[in-house]
Formats: structure tokens, sequence, C-alpha cells
């Protein structure tokens, strides 16, 4: 895609942190995948997600970015089932509406082409500890990832993409701007709408594209869009599954 026209983006990483070689070394995975199956045993007896993994965390001295990990890739099975319930494959979806959680699976892609830790849930969907809230800046891997969203939908033959962006984080205008320019380059039809609650609107939604658990276990219907575009696009990703 041609941007020559376009504000250049400045080079950076998202979700790298310079302790990860330590924290999710083979000896801490081999740790973390013991203290997954601890937290899994206590959320299935009912056990509060915050408290089981302070206990759990302070046990094995966590750090808070291998308590992020943790929780992020851990779901009853309650919730794992329900998820998967509701998991649409994308090759049936072809000719059809999708609505994306706009920074939500931007900044996955973000991650994963930065080389930052991405973690594999036990629901089978792949999540950052990245830990943006509220503020988020644009960098040369944004264009990265919006690209390689719009060749997915290319191969798949998605009729209409609409992305919604939570218009109180920094920047959502600016992030609007480029993906409506990329999308309609590749003659997409799609609509990028600012909005102040993007959760509240999605979980009324089918066709779903979103890694967030609230999400997951209140809509409608969802698609795994994060992991076919990870596992297409992206095979440098750092992922790591604790299952």
């Amino acid at each position: 895609m041609n941007f020559n026209n376009k504000e250049s983006l400045r080079i950076g990483n998202r979700g790298v942190d310079p302790l990860d070689k330590r924290f999710f070394s083979i000896e801490e995975i081999s740790r973390l995948k013991k203290a997954h199956e601890e937290l899994f045993w206590l959320l299935n007896r009912g056990y509060n997600m915050n408290s089981s993994i302070n206990l759990i965390g302070n046990h094995y001295q966590f750090s808070l970015r291998q308590r992020q990990a943790l929780r992020r890739s851990t779901s009853s099975e309650y919730y794992t089932n329900l998820r998967k319930s509701k998991s649409l494959c994308i090759s049936n979806l072809k000719y059809q509406k999708l609505y994306v959680d706009g920074f939500n699976l931007i900044i996955t892609l973000e991650v994963a082409f930065s080389g930052g830790v991405l973690v594999i849930g036990n629901d089978s969907v792949i999540r950052d500890i990245a830990g943006i809230q509220g503020s988020y800046k644009l960098i040369d891997k944004t264009d990265k990832a919006i690209n390689a969203v719009v060749k997915t939908y290319k191969d798949f033959e998605i009729s209409e993409v609409n992305f919604l962006l939570d218009s109180p984080v920094s920047n959502s205008g600016r992030l609007k701007e480029r993906i409506s320019n990329h999308f309609k380059e590749e003659k997409i039809n799609v609509n990028v709408d600012l909005v102040p609650n993007a959760d509240a609107v999605l979980f009324e939604l089918e066709n779903v594209v979103t890694s967030d658990s609230i999400i997951l276990d209140r809509c409608k219907s969802w698609v795994n869009l994060s992991k076919e575009i990870i596992e297409r696009y992206i095979p440098t990703a750092n992922l790591i599954n604790l299952s």
C-alpha cells in the first residue's frame, strides 16, 4: 500500500519489556504453567480471579507482567466453554459484516509485530499484556497491523467492516483516519466509529472481533480474528502457551 502522502509514523515497539527474557524464560514458563493449573482449579471452584491471582502470584513471587500473563491466559471451564460455543469460523462469513473492537485488535497485532509477549488462553484467544489504559500513540507497527487486517478481509471476502474505537482514548481520531485510508485504498467497505464505550455497543452484536473476555461472554457471536491473522502473517510473534 502506498502512503507516501500520509503522515510518517514513529518507529517504536508495543508491549515489549526489557525484563521479559527473565520473566518468561524456560524456567519461569514452567512455573507459570504450574500456576496456571492451580488458578484454573480455583476458578472452577468459584474463587475470585483477583484474590486467586494475588494468592498464587505471592506464592510464586511473580512479577506484575507474569501475573498479567497468568490472568489473561486463564479462564474457568464454564467461560471457556461459553466462548467456544459462540465462536464462528471466519471462512463461513463470506459476504458478511464484522464488528471490530478496534483498539483491542490493533494493539494485539502491534504487539505481535513488535515481538512483545502474547499469551494463548485456554479459551484459544491470543491476548497481549501491554497494559495500555486510556493512552495510545500510533507507531510504525500500526500500519503493519492494519495491513494484516486488510489482507485477511480480502482473503475471506468479508463484505463490510465496522471498527468501533473508544473516543476517550488518546489519538482515537488519528487511528480512525489511518484505518479508513488503508481500507478505502483497497476498496473495502469500512466504517470507523468513535463511540464513548465500544464494549457497551459490542455486547449486543454478532460477528464481533475482540479478545476482551467481558465482551466475549456477552456478545451474540465472535470471530477469533487476531489468532487467524497472527498464524497467517506474523510467524515471528512471541506466543506463550501456558495450557
